[in-house]
Formats: structure tokens, sequence, C-alpha cells
């Protein structure tokens, strides 16, 4: 493709993953837009060499929890600062987290408070989901509105915590959702059973983080799998829905796309290549991996990889949820805390590209072209990050260049968040990111760090590919 001047850098001869396909070939990057692609592009004021490296476009990660406080009251490890940093350093320029509602307060309070906290940090590019957790505050709907109509496209719900919404409020938001053009996306557990099951393993002295696997049984998502998908299709409301960990789950999620419900969903790589088997570990070890939903079994792990081959799942996520294994994170109430009282979840942002990469591409499970659509382009997609997640000319210059050849060990504190040690430690892993841009400025280059706070920049969300059906059963809300 002709160019109208002098880019201001190529990358040459690279293996690059485009919509179309694979070339081998140059990319131009002129103002932080990509230009050209392809073919060999001869003006250029910088270049760097691609040649036996795979080309393609930086992460886009849909769901990390940054600055926030868990369902358990304990505030993550994480700053925006670091969580960006941590993202970049694998491969991952734009992150979709939270802006979390605290009980009582506004909309309009909680993105301003977390936007501020971005703007100071973020060093890769960055959007929120708006978790909703208190619909009865003043100016809720009014809010929910304005916000969705400047750009904040996707809200979060959870049916499970503290923070649950009832059916009620839960369907009056996916109205709500549907009238002003916004996703859903839903933790999707039942409540009721994990209290039962988690009494009476209390109630027995189980209470070691591999007791956490069995106080959130399988049923508890696919009974809430299933309930979303019907709300879903009740209100025409497209939904997403986050952490699938069950075959069972993914298999509703199947029956009900076949029905014809906006629905979608993703995995996460802690089920794709963990079991609840690293949760047996001496003492409270264990507790490093905890996370909700749990990971489970090899025949979960065999059908959730059978469901993202077959579309069923069009993505997958970090769910990076940051905790110490200390006073401050995990072990906030000791040594000797039950499951029930250690904060979920595990880090991820740094990691799950590389994990993804060595499967997919170095091991061949599924290849570069699907791990692109996976990581990058279906999150861009769905999310409406309508500059991301491709190498397209007009596309910002979010570009990874990877080193197929360089083999890393993880180590037991190697990653670059605030977290502490690295749960994916002494795991090898072939192919990790050598160069990564970000709109065509250097984030990261041979293991060195070259970002600064702030740099990231919000992400307009104007346009969502996720719409409603026109199936509806019901009057279009008002």
């Amino acid at each position: 493709m002709g160019m109208s001047r002098k880019a201001d850098l190529v990358i040459r001869d690279g293996q690059v993953v485009t919509p179309e396909g694979i070339v081998t070939g140059d990319v131009a990057i002129t103002d932080g837009t990509i230009t050209a692609v392809g073919g060999r592009i001869e003006a250029a004021d910088n270049e760097v060499s691609a040649k036996g490296k795979w080309v393609m476009p930086g992460g886009v990660d849909p769901h990390a929890h940054i600055e926030q406080m868990s369902g358990m009251g304990q505030w993550n490890a994480d700053t925006f600062e670091s969580a960006t940093r941590s993202a970049a350093m694998g491969g991952t320029t734009s992150v979709i987290s939270f802006a979390a509602q605290a009980s009582g307060q506004s909309l309009a309070k909680t993105v301003a408070d977390y936007a501020a906290r971005a703007t100071r940090g973020a060093m890769i590019d960055y959007a929120f989901h708006m978790t909703l957790t208190d619909p009865t505050v003043d100016a809720f709907e009014a809010d929910l509105a304005a916000l969705i109509g400047a750009g904040h496209r996707s809200l979060k719900v959870f049916t499970t915590y503290n923070i649950q919404l009832a059916d009620a409020d839960l369907l009056r938001i996916f109205k709500q959702a549907r009238a002003y053009g916004a996703l859903v996306c839903v933790h999707a557990e039942n409540d009721a059973i994990i209290s039962q099951a988690k009494e009476a393993l209390i109630a027995a002295g189980q209470t070691t983080p591999r007791d956490h696997a069995r106080s959130r049984p399988p049923m508890a998502e696919i009974e809430a799998v299933e309930r979303i998908c019907r709300f879903a299709e009740y209100l025409d409301q497209p939904v997403m829905l986050f952490h699938i960990s069950t075959a069972e789950g993914a298999a509703a999620i199947r029956t009900a796309q076949e029905r014809g419900a906006p629905v979608w969903a993703e995995t996460c790589p802690h089920y794709l290549f963990m079991t609840e088997e690293v949760l047996d570990k001496p003492g409270i070890e264990g507790a490093k991996w905890m996370c909700s939903p749990p990971q489970r079994t090899a025949t979960d792990q065999a059908a959730l990889w059978e469901a993202l081959d077959a579309d069923t799942l069009a993505l997958v996520s970090s769910d990076h949820a940051p905790y110490r294994f200390d006073e401050t994170g995990k072990l906030s109430a000791g040594p000797d805390a039950g499951f029930h009282q250690i904060a979920n979840g595990l880090p991820g942002l740094e990691t799950r590209l590389p994990l993804m990469f060595d499967a997919m591409v170095s091991g061949g499970k599924g290849g570069a072209e699907a791990f692109v659509e996976l990581t990058s382009t279906a999150p861009a997609r769905l999310y409406g990050l309508q500059t991301k997640g491709e190498i397209t000319v007009g596309r910002d210059a979010d570009i990874v260049i990877w080193d197929p050849e360089k083999q890393v060990t993880y180590g037991a504190n190697d990653l670059h968040d605030n977290v502490g040690y690295n749960p994916w430690e002494g795991r090898v892993i072939t192919g990790c990111p050598k160069h990564v841009l970000l709109r065509g400025q250097t984030l990261v280059k041979d293991g060195t760090f070259f970002g600064s706070p702030g740099q990231g920049r919000w992400i307009n969300r104007r346009v969502l590919a996720t719409q409603p059906t026109g199936r509806s059963t019901q009057e279009p809300a008002q």
C-alpha cells in the first residue's frame, strides 16, 4: 500500500498477523497510527528488524481488577502504575478494569474517582466496566444513561458475594442497558448453593485452601449461567459471561447461543492450564491459587479448549485479581485463616499472553491467527475498542514483536506487578514479547520497560459489536 510521506517507523520483514491472514513483510507507523502493511516499504526515519519474529497486535485484556477492593474487603495489591507496567511487560497494551461502585456512592463519582487514578498512573490505554452494586442511590439511572452515552459501554454485576444483586435488580439493569446501549458482564455463580456448601464445610472443620473448590461446586456456576442466559434471551440484552470454568457452563452457553440468545463468554488461563490440584499444598500455601470460580478438572479444561475452538467462548482474559500473600492481602485474617476468610484471585496481566502464545503458537493448539483473535481482536471488537486489536491501516500502532524461540522458566517472584509471587512458578514457556509498542512508542524492548505514568489514554467506546437480536419478548425499555 502506498504512503503519502516517509514513515516515522517501519517494522521490517516480520511474520505479520493481519485480519486477512499472515503476511511476511513490513509495517509502517506514522503519528502513532499504522499507515501501511505488507510488502516492502522504502521510506522510514527509523527501522526495527522483525526477521524471524511474529508481528502481532498488542494484547487487549478486558477483565482486570486494579485499585479495587475485593468482595471480602481486602484492597488488591496493584495501582494503575504497577498493573499496567506488568501488562506491558507481557505484551498487553489495552486493559479494561473496573470502576467499582461502593455502597451509597453515585455512579458519577465512582467513575470520576477511577478515572483520576488511571489518568495519574496508567501506562497503557484503558477503559472501565462500571461495577453496579447499589441501584438505590440517587440519580442511578440518570447517571447510568449519561455515562453509557459518554462511552463507558459495559457494566458488571454479580450474582454472589455481598455485592450480589437480586433477580429483580438484574432484570431492571438489563432493561436499562438495552435502552442505553451497553453490554452487561456477569459474574455468574449461585450464592445460595455456595452458602450451603460453605456452611457445611465450615461446620465439619474443612477450611483449608483445598476445600475452597468444594465450597463453590460446579452447579453454582451451571445454574447461574443458565439463569443469566435466559434473562439475556428474555430481554434481548447482550451479555458477557465472565470466567467460565466448567464443561457444563460452556455447554449451557452453546445451547443459549443456538437458541439465538445474545450471549458471549470468556475463560481465563488459570482454567485452561490449572486444575483444582493447585490448591492442595501444605498448610495455607494453596491460598496463593485461590480464585472464584475455582480451578476445575482436566475434563473441564478439555471442554473449555473445545469451546474456544467452536467459538462458544469468544475470548481469553486474565481476570487479574492481585493480592499479596501476607497480612495486607491473602492472609489479612492471619496465617491460620480458613478458605472463607481469604481473598480470591491471582495475578495474570503479565502472564496471559505468554501462556496462550506458548500453547497456541509454539504448541500449535490453534495457531497464530486464533491466538490473536482470542487475546486481541475479539476483545477489541466485542467491547468497542475500535482503534485496537488489529494490524490494519488506520488502527493504533499497538504492536508486539514476539520472539518465537526464546524460552523462559517462570520464577518465584519475577513479575512486574506488586503481588510478590508468580502463580506459574516453574512453568517453561516458549515465545516472549521482544518489543512492545503503544501507539508507535516503545514500551518494552528486550526486557527493559520504557513507559511512564500517565501516558495511557482512556478509550471512548462509542459502538459495540454486541447488539440486541431484535427478538425481545418484552416491550422496548422506555
